[in-house]
Formats: structure tokens, sequence, C-alpha cells
């Protein structure tokens, strides 16, 4: 029997054109730690109904007090669109998926354990709905492997806090349809995401492995004692930081090539970019240098709670989306 996500190019894109909110009211959210809680709160606010599942102890309570901690973080213009969904809870992994139309998985990110998962979602819900995961790094192909219906799986990766952080990288396995796509991508747009799809899959994603490169230098200029983790951190955040809020890499070195953009670009920086790239850091993540890396985070950090931090980060990072979004439609 042909899937329900078989059909001609033409009909994907009228599929597209109908993918209205409606068709989307209730959604499982299985795992709700820090990601799986963080979603189920951009879905509450966008007045989905969420029934939620984990199997860790005390999961519902915690899930509960996360949501309400959260929420007060929420950008104004989103808590303002309308009613609040409906939060309901269920230690059962069948039971919460029994009549949803979307899937948003957040568990273990362990290899064994996601196919075994995403093969019992697979088998209690209906082959039109899509089933993504917010894995960091494991592949959709390697997920969907014991699915009956794995042309619906999707990775749907958000970065951290997933309720005001607008990134959502989107891509599919080898067996995965385009239609399945097309709906997460329509869907993660209508709450304000943005979308980022990934034309052939690779360990860690975009982010992670962009996030990964400046780690790991930021760690090789610890270890060599060029300055302190609060210094190297702030030479992120005063100078190219600013900058990431606006443009990417790419944008950036064309911006600095001057008239002639990225060409002039390589034509002033090539030998400085090559002798950087050679001269960068290989640190290895061994238990000795997590130790240190630990302490100099501690040291700089740690005179305010882990609380205090986030509910910092958030605030600062909630006014510079603001601003951003009361750029996007000006001249």
């Amino acid at each position: 029997m042909p899937s329900i996500f078989t059909a001609s190019l033409t009909t994907i894109r009228r599929q597209e054109a109908d993918l209205e909110s409606e068709e989307i009211k209730t959604v499982t959210v299985v795992g709700t730690g820090i990601i799986g809680s963080s979603w189920t709160c951009l879905f509450l606010a966008h007045g989905l109904d969420v029934v939620a599942t984990d199997i860790r102890e005390g999961a519902e309570a915690a899930l509960e007090s996360a949501v309400a901690r959260l929420w007060s973080s929420l950008p104004e213009n989103v808590v303002a669109t309308g009613r609040r969904g409906k939060l309901r809870f269920s230690a059962d992994l069948e039971a919460a998926c029994e009549g949803t139309d979307f899937v948003q998985e957040n568990a273990i990110e362990r290899l064994d354990a996601k196919i075994e998962l995403m093969r019992r979602i697979d088998a209690v819900t209906p082959a039109n709905v899509v089933i993504a995961s917010s894995s960091s790094a494991i592949s959709v192909s390697e997920m969907q492997a014991a699915c009956s219906h794995p042309e619906r799986v999707v990775l749907g990766h958000p970065f951290n806090p997933v309720h005001l952080v607008p990134l959502v990288e989107l891509s599919g396995g080898a067996r995965t349809a385009e239609a399945a796509l097309m709906q997460a991508q329509a869907f993660y747009t209508r709450l304000g995401k943005v979308p980022v799809r990934l034309e052939k899959e690779v360990y860690g994603h975009i982010a992670n492995r962009l996030q990964a490169a400046i780690f790991r230098e930021a760690i090789h200029l610890l270890e060599s004692g060029v300055a302190s983790a609060e210094d190297i951190d702030r030479a992120v955040t005063e100078g190219p930081g600013a900058r990431w809020a606006l443009m990417g890499p790419f944008l950036t070195y064309h911006l600095a090539g001057g008239e002639k953009g990225m060409k002039g670009f390589w034509e002033m920086f090539a030998p400085m970019q090559d002798r950087l790239w050679g001269d960068l850091g290989s640190p290895v993540p061994d238990a000795a240098l997590q130790a240190r890396v630990t302490d100099a985070v501690e040291s700089a950090y740690g005179d305010r709670s882990l609380d205090a931090l986030v509910e910092d980060r958030d605030s600062r990072l909630r006014q510079v989306l603001a601003i951003k979004s009361s750029k996007a439609g000006s001249p």
C-alpha cells in the first residue's frame, strides 16, 4: 500500500498550501527534560494542547514547574497570541501518542534506545502523523530503521532555550518523504521558528558543529594561557558575537571584503586564514581537561547561581530577539 506521504510534486505543493494551523491541534511531547519542557511551553503558548510523557520519577511535577518558570520568559507577542493550550501528562508512551497530530521526541541520546522508542511511537500513531526528533547528533536514517512508516520520521532539532531561540534544524533520513519535511517545516514556521534544511545528514547537524569548533578553540586558548575563561567569553560577546546575532560567517566575511565582497576578502586575508587554520588547537576532552575547564568556568561564574544565570540569559535574549523582530519589516 502506498504511503500517505507518497504524492506527485504538484500534489505535495498543494498540500503545503493547505497546511493550516488547525490541522495540528494536539502535540505529544516525548521526554520532558530541559528541551522537552521548553518545547511544551512553546506549544502551549501557541494554543496547542500537549500530552507529555516521560518515564522518570517525578517528571510530571517537574514539567509543570518548568512550564510555570519558562512562561514568564516568553516574548510578549507570543503570550498575547490567544488561548493557552491544555497540558496533560501520561507516563504511558502509547497512551500519550493516542489521537495526537504531531510528535516531538526529546528522549535519551543513545542510538539503541532511540531506535526502539521510534519503533514504539511509529506503531501507535496514524501514518499521516509526523514524528520529529530533537536529537542533537543521531541521524534520522538510524532512528527510522525499525519503523513501519519511516517516511514520516524527521529531525526537528531546536536550540536551547527552545521557547526563545528561533532556529530549528530540519532533516530527513534515507526513507523520509519530502511531504513530511514540508509539513514539519510549515508547522515550525507557524510557531515562529526559523527552519534550516540540511541537504544531507551529518553528525551534529549544522549549528552544533559550528559551536563545537568555537568551543574547541576557546579551550585551546584557555589551556595555552592566552586568557581567562571570562575574557575569552567577553571576546565573543563584545566582538563577533554582536555581529553573529545579525549575520553568519559567510555574510560577515563578504562584507569584510569591501567593494569586492567575498573575492576581496580572499585577496586580502587568504594568507592569514591559512595560517590561522593551521594554528588552531585540537585539545582532547579527556577527564583531566574536563576538570580544568570546569574549574576555570566555576572560577569565572561560580559566584552566581545557575538559575540566576539562566534568567539573565533569557532576559537578554528576549531583548535581542525583540530588536531583530522589530527590524525585520524595516526597509
